[in-house]
């Protein structure tokens, strides 16, 4: 600026009048330009974002294909992506090893997450100081005790018979590869006691729900007594994992197991007994599915709604085939579809989940798995992580006496624009509803273990007694 401040002194000595004004002009435009220049290079440093804010609109338009036919990293991984059939932005084709939606839009009322900034400070945090001691028997060999298959992580936990209760195996088998483990009790925020409701069903020694209760008194009188970490708390720092409903019982013949352990537990319905919302935690119920699924276009869409299922023991599920089984833009079934199940999921817009013999299902994380929105029947549902993630921006929550006004809901209230705002969040939130069960790899971040630990880390901070009686 000195430089061309003599430089225009010297125009001043040698030119004449006019010509200094024209040259002190160029000098008043200087501000403008300066500003004018200022502004591009600030829009082209949004234009990342702009196109992936266009992406949610038009989703496979030919200009983010053609990116990606240039080799640049996917949308919502930010990994370079290996595959365009049927568009790679929301395929989620790369296990993401961190999750890192453009900050522009995440922090955005448009977000699915309450406070993304707020939630993954903590997260980062709970993944450098939550320590977890889980008990020995995890551990034993596995010929020690009749009883080893009970704490023992499932052998083969992709085993479809596993099905409803793949969470329960799914936890445990990741906790024990985590870095979140400790082998000193002493530095432990949480301890974990291993037994699994769904082993004990499957045992022969162990199947009734009596039996099961009975074991799981006992088991506590013995680690009370072998252990001093129980008795310093009354059991307020130690959790257990069930995805079966007969866990809701399990804890029914000790009372500190009752009313102080923290309960993971998919069957997360606030409405009954046995479940306290500030206490326990709702765990997501997944069936094992893989991992590199591809999603179905938009516009492949073509059915409005889908539900399978049986309705025996649902009179929300009976009211449900009565009003849209006729409906020719419903898929509609009592119990098995006429197609595969996974089709109704990839071919649907909204796929139903309605309260049966409990207030959760599998249908929930299937939906999101497929990309279908799901539509949530079912009053009294603890959704799982609804702390952190804003489920009203990923899926519909109709209240079950609002039953018969679904269809007018989903054709007439949610817009198009609505539609495709809640699928583009659905496939940001996907990641969050998968285990990772490769025995060579470690869980992955911000997966259904991290986020279920995560919950476990918002209950951290109980006093302990230095010295306590033993609840016997």
């Amino acid at each position: 600026m000195l430089l061309c401040l003599r430089f225009l002194g010297r125009v001043k000595q040698r030119g004449g009048a006019p010509y200094r004004t024209s040259w002190n002009l160029y000098f008043l435009l200087l501000p403008a330009f300066a500003v004018l220049l200022f502004t591009t290079l600030k829009i082209l440093s949004l234009l990342p974002q702009v196109l992936w804010l266009k992406s949610s609109i038009f989703p496979y338009s030919s200009t983010l294909f053609q990116l990606r036919k240039n080799g640049l990293e996917c949308g919502q991984c930010h990994l370079p992506c290996s595959s365009l059939k049927s568009g790679c932005l929301y395929n989620s084709m790369c296990q993401c090893p961190i999750l890192s939606p453009p900050p522009m839009y995440i922090e955005s009322k448009a977000s699915p997450y309450h406070n993304w900034k707020l939630f993954n400070a903590d997260y980062q945090e709970m993944l450098q100081t939550l320590k977890i001691f889980v008990y020995p028997d995890a551990f034993m060999n596995k010929d020690s005790s009749p009883f080893a298959p009970v704490f023992l992580p499932h052998p083969n936990p992709l085993d479809p018979k596993i099905g409803n209760y793949f969470s329960e195996h799914a936890f445990k088998l990741a906790l024990v590869k985590s870095s979140l483990i400790t082998q000193r009790p002493e530095e432990a925020h949480f301890f974990f006691m291993p037994f699994s409701i769904n082993a004990m069903r499957n045992h022969a020694l162990l199947h009734s729900e009596s039996a099961i209760s009975n074991f799981i008194a006992q088991y506590i009188l013995r680690i009370s007594s072998e252990f001093e970490f129980w008795n310093a708390s009354g059991g307020s720092d130690h959790f257990f994992i069930c995805c079966h409903s007969v866990g809701r019982e399990a804890a029914s013949n000790n009372f500190a197991l009752r009313n102080n352990a923290i309960q993971i537990t998919c069957s997360s319905n606030y409405f009954q007994r046995l479940y306290s919302a500030h206490k326990d935690i709702a765990l997501p119920q997944v069936w094992p599915r893989p991992h590199n699924q591809f999603l179905n276009p938009l516009n492949a869409r073509n059915k409005l709604v889908f539900f399978a299922g049986r309705v025996q023991n649902s009179r929300i599920r009976k009211e449900v085939l009565s009003l849209w089984a006729n409906d020719t833009s419903f898929s509609i079934f009592s119990g098995h579809a006429s197609f595969p199940y996974e089709e109704g999921f990839m071919r649907s817009k909204y796929c139903l989940h309605v309260k049966g013999y409990e207030v959760n299902t599998a249908r929930v994380s299937d939906s999101i798995h497929y990309g279908c929105i799901p539509v949530l029947v079912s009053d009294h549902y603890d959704l799982p992580f609804a702390n952190v993630l804003d489920w009203s921006k990923f899926s519909i929550i109709v209240s079950q006496r609002d039953i018969g006004l679904l269809k007018y809901i989903l054709t007439s209230v949610v817009s198009q624009q609505m539609y495709v705002n809640l699928y583009q969040n659905l496939c940001l939130v996907r990641n969050h509803f998968r285990w990772y069960t490769n025995a060579s790899a470690m869980p992955f971040a911000y997966d259904s273990f991290h986020m279920t630990a995560y919950q476990l880390w918002l209950r951290r901070g109980l006093q302990r007694l230095a010295i306590a009686p033993r609840l016997l």
